[in-house]
């Protein structure tokens, strides 16, 4: 039976593993041939050698955390358990000893029939708004 119940639960694990900076546990959610298109490296990542590696590298920054803007979120349901869920988190780190945020949109899909269900996670910066 798979660990997880919804794709909420997901997201929210994923955001705790992020803030404890353990790059093994958060790729542990990530399924063997999951896509990674990171916030901050120009890069698709694939594969668990490679997750874990950009979360290692990310979980260097002193303060890292992640803070999920939760008013935001959307879950849509393509199946009994594939889903996709989207919305706003902001990344935090220290930059130059000053903590800064990084606003960024995000969308995972998963599928709760797997015991690590992140198949696709593509993550961006919000852009400036040009107007």
């Amino acid at each position: 039976m798979a660990p997880f119940k919804t794709a909420e639960e997901i997201l929210y694990q994923w955001v705790t593993r992020v803030c404890s900076g353990k790059p093994d546990e958060i790729a542990a959610l990530y399924n063997q041939h999951a896509v990674l298109v990171p916030t901050f490296s120009p890069h698709t990542v694939i594969g668990p050698e490679k997750i874990t590696e950009y979360f290692r590298q990310l979980a260097t920054r002193e303060g890292m955390g992640v803070r999920l803007h939760s008013k935001a979120l959307r879950t849509q349901s393509h199946s009994d358990s594939v889903h996709t869920i989207s919305g706003i988190y902001s990344f935090e780190f220290e930059v130059d000893q000053v903590l800064l945020s990084f606003p960024s949109r995000f969308s995972f899909v998963v599928d709760l029939s797997l015991p690590q269900p992140i198949i696709h996670h593509h993550s961006s910066q919000v852009p400036r708004n040009l107007s």
